[in-house]
């Protein structure tokens, strides 16, 4: 993410929507929104992603302590690999930003960005133990994913033991070992009961039932589930690969150390996928999911849809790694531009095509 992240749209209109049918002005039926898209959107979707993140993240800590044990060079690839591992859960959760990532501050202290090097090598200058409080007491900017891509990598995978001194990577072991913790605790946020906060899956899989404010109705969820999606195509579009490319500036680059930008932004994409397809790569979909109600009205909207995603993801594998010295590069400049043309044509699809259904 970045500190300058677009807000969420925060739409809620009142009434519940069940499975009905009802006739338009020219007899053609339409179905209202089920809410059992919302339902199998937490648990097919959102929560799978969450709990595999807090996986991926425990196994970055315990490779990241195995290199500070015992530094080596097999051991700093596998912490390497280990971040890049987590970085994909991570980026294809971005789809759904919001609930307990959003309001309880998950996101910017797990991901915030652009860091500045200065700062961070302000904190390893200092004498500070590096206790969980104090690390705590870090800017959102000075920990999380990109601190501990900053320790790990140089221009790519460059780095080497060799390179490290104790302090390194006592900062390295401190800040992974809080990462670890948000992991948990926004994983937990959605399936357990916390400080007397209900499961926020409880939560939207009950959008419109009595008492629930955060969703008083179907449609209410429906809107935040679509605003996801078009929040986080916007982004990457005319924010992650606008703000440095216009500014031909490698420091807003995300990713940058470990040259792994354009796999975020692919992430970031197939995480939109995966909402309006309603399930994870390799899983059975249910038969309530966004793509169903689509295609069960505008078959050809579907399969726009689905082509405009696929060609927006592939655009994007064409541009030249590292992004951070493609947006300097005259050559790469056409490719840049029609990734983002192709992700904005997906963005206008869904706003013009599907946000409609979640308002009617």
């Amino acid at each position: 993410m970045t500190l300058s992240r677009f807000p969420l749209r925060a739409l809620t209109l009142a009434g519940a929507l069940a499975l009905v049918a009802c006739a338009d002005d020219g007899g053609q039926a339409e179905h209202s929104f089920d809410p059992q898209i919302i339902t199998h959107l937490a648990d097919d979707v959102v929560v799978p992603t969450y709990q595999q993140l807090a996986t991926r993240l425990e196994a970055l800590d315990v490779a990241v302590n195995a290199l500070v044990a015992a530094p080596t060079e097999a051991r700093l690839t596998a912490a390497q690999e280990a971040w890049l591992a987590a970085r994909t859960p991570w980026e294809q959760s971005e789809g759904f930003l919001f609930g307990p990532v959003d309001s309880y501050g998950y996101d910017p202290a797990l991901d915030s960005w652009p860091v500045n090097r200065s700062d961070l090598d302000a904190v390893l200058a200092s004498s500070d133990a590096f206790t969980p409080q104090y690390v705590s007491s870090l800017q959102e900017t000075q920990k999380g994913f990109h601190t501990v891509e900053y320790l790990l990598f140089n221009d790519g995978r460059t780095k080497k033991v060799s390179d490290f001194n104790q302090r390194q990577f006592d900062y390295l072991k401190a800040i992974s070992a809080e990462l670890k913790g948000v992991g948990a605790a926004l994983a937990n946020a959605w399936t357990q009961t916390v400080e007397g906060r209900p499961p926020y899956r409880d939560v939207l899989a009950g959008a419109g039932q009595t008492g629930n404010n955060a969703y008083p109705s179907v449609e209410a969820a429906a809107q935040e589930m679509v605003g996801g999606m078009i929040n986080i195509l916007d982004e990457v579009a005319n924010g992650k690969i606008a703000d440095p490319y216009d500014a031909k500036d490698p420091e807003l680059v995300e990713s940058q150390f470990a040259y792994n930008s354009l796999s975020d932004f692919a992430n970031n994409l197939r995480s939109v996928e995966n909402v309006y397809l309603g399930h994870l790569p390799g899983a059975t979909p249910s038969a309530y999911t966004l793509s169903a109600l689509v295609k069960s009205e505008k078959p050809e909207i579907d399969t726009r849809i689905r082509q405009e995603l696929t060609a927006a993801i592939e655009a994007l594998g064409r541009i030249p790694e590292p992004f951070r010295s493609s947006i300097k590069d005259p050559a790469a400049a056409d490719e840049i531009e029609a990734a983002q043309e192709a992700i904005r044509k997906v963005q206008a699809t869904i706003e013009t095509e599907v946000k409609p259904f979640t308002s009617r």
